[in-house]
């Protein structure tokens, strides 16, 4: 794992570009969790908040939905600590029983779609009867093979940058950065 110090952070902060203030992502959010209110109503679904990245998004959102719902988290990683994605990693499996039940998997990001499409599939497989994915930002990337396409609920778009910030990490850092951060190009594979 990739440790980073103090004076190498506050580089890569100060050659950082914001994309999206806090108060933006407030207000995407607010706009998503309406959609969600509407869309989702008398549906009592299980929000599947996936972990690290989607912790934040999770927390900021919740509070914004009317609607009645259960909480409960899935672990799975193509990153770790890494810039780049490898093969899917499953650390946590829901403890609330999927089946027959409308499933919402809410995550930091989509860019090329793998992690969320294999989240959804697994979803499926024990049973949900519906399943929606819900993400902060969407990033103008191309899509992987294979990938999610587009998500159900989205509260922001993107440029397709490395980014950090609100569950988004830089090698396992500044994911409690209060927005979404654009790394600089010698940042981005250092």
């Amino acid at each position: 794992m990739t440790s980073l110090n103090q004076t190498e952070l506050n580089a890569i902060r100060n050659r950082s570009e914001c994309l999206v203030s806090l108060e933006e992502a407030n207000q995407g959010l607010a706009t998503m969790a309406q959609q969600m209110d509407q869309h989702l109503q008398d549906k009592n679904p299980i929000v599947l908040c996936t972990m690290i990245g989607g912790v934040i998004t999770t927390g900021l959102l919740l509070p914004q939905l009317t609607i009645d719902l259960q909480v409960d988290y899935i672990h799975a990683t193509r990153y770790g600590n890494n810039t780049v994605g490898y093969d899917l990693e499953w650390r946590a499996y829901p403890r609330l029983n999927l089946e027959n039940r409308c499933v919402v998997i809410v995550d930091d990001i989509l860019d090329g779609g793998l992690t969320l499409a294999e989240i959804e599939k697994h979803c499926k497989q024990v049973g949900a009867s519906e399943v929606y994915t819900a993400v902060l930002v969407d990033k103008a990337a191309k899509r992987t093979a294979g990938g999610l396409l587009k998500a159900d609920f989205t509260a922001l778009k993107v440029e397709d940058r490395f980014l950090y910030g609100l569950g988004l990490d830089y090698k396992g850092y500044l994911r409690n950065a209060p927005g979404i951060f654009a790394v600089a190009k010698e940042d981005e594979s250092a």
